[in-house]
């Protein structure tokens, strides 16, 4: 495994990778991504055994315009049409009927596919160099923290990609919204970098998925995802916890008190975008801490702190 400054040199390198049947990590504006070529099934395969993952959980497909990412789906509703024009590129991804050329093992055998166009100029001119679709979820072991950094990504993977692109630290950092379609109504799968209210003033009242029966529709439903080595354990904000060497605390706005192993505070402004886009760095900082339990304070559940509170419940699950 090679870790690159991003350049156009390396997003050159990482191309010719991808086309030859290569894995790259690779940042998005949400977190980074662990790529092959979309329309690949040999290649997509290395992604499921670096990561650890269950072929049942379908991948994402990434493309650099909504003209080439309608190509992957055989309908468009004029809603999802709609959403397009309004947050391509950006962290929305929608869950359409498939077109054939995209490979089963992409869907993990599903009718539909999940598709969204990055707003990160890195991801944007790799996939425009690859020439083709990347399938990308994030890039860490199943289940764990999800990579906001290059230096997650070799953390948690090691050798496994044949590439890392540095391209620092990602600007949102929560995974994209993902919406499905396939009842022909919008409802929401995840909440993600793009709020649930700038998406019902474009598609009109999204429904809830509830929980998934049988296989997950898309990335992230499973109940328990997005976890840190320690256990992690929600609490009010303001409440009183058990400190001490074994603990850590992760705060919203404000310093918890007491003496822990390592406490990190989200955003001391209150703000939900600069709590989202620390997320997962503070999760990772207070794991390394070596404390046992992670008590995360609650964050307000509207805008991005939907997604934020999303990620802290399937940690704890």
């Amino acid at each position: 495994m090679k870790l690159r400054r991003v350049s156009a040199v390396s997003i050159k390198t990482a191309a010719a990778r991808l086309r030859a049947g290569g894995v790259v990590a690779f940042p998005t504006e949400t977190v980074y991504g662990l790529g092959a070529d979309g329309l690949n099934p040999r290649a997509c395969a290395r992604i499921f055994e670096i990561k650890g993952r269950p072929r049942f959980d379908p991948l994402i497909l990434h493309e650099c315009s909504a003209a080439r990412a309608r190509r992957l789906f055989s309908r468009v509703p004029a809603a999802a049409a709609r959403l397009m024009k309004a947050f391509w590129p950006g962290p929305l991804t929608l869950v359409l009927p498939k077109a054939a050329a995209v490979p089963a093992i992409v869907t993990s055998g599903l009718k539909t596919v999940a598709v969204r166009v990055p707003a990160h100029p890195t991801a944007l001119a790799l996939i425009k160099a690859a020439g083709r679709p990347i399938a990308a979820p994030s890039a860490n072991s199943f289940g764990r923290l999800s990579p906001t950094t290059a230096a997650h990504v070799r953390k948690q993977l090691g050798a496994g990609p044949d590439l890392i692109l540095d391209g620092g630290k990602t600007r949102i950092g929560v995974e994209s919204t993902i919406i499905t379609f396939a009842g022909g109504r919008p409802v929401l799968l995840r909440p993600g970098g793009l709020p649930l209210e700038e998406i019902e003033k474009i598609a009109g009242p999204v429904g809830s998925a509830g929980k998934p029966k049988g296989r997950p529709p898309a990335p992230g439903c499973l109940k328990k995802h997005y976890a840190p080595a320690a256990k992690l354990r929600i609490v009010a904000r303001g409440a009183k916890v058990k400190d001490g060497p074994r603990t850590a605390c992760l705060a919203f706005s404000e310093k918890p008190k007491g003496k822990f192993a390592a406490t990190a505070v989200l955003s001391p402004a209150g703000d939900l975008r600069e709590a989202a886009a620390n997320l997962f760095g503070a999760l990772h900082r207070l794991e390394n801490s070596g404390a046992k339990v992670i008590y995360a304070q609650r964050v307000p559940a509207h805008g991005l702190g939907r997604a934020i509170m999303d990620r802290l419940r399937r940690a704890a699950a």
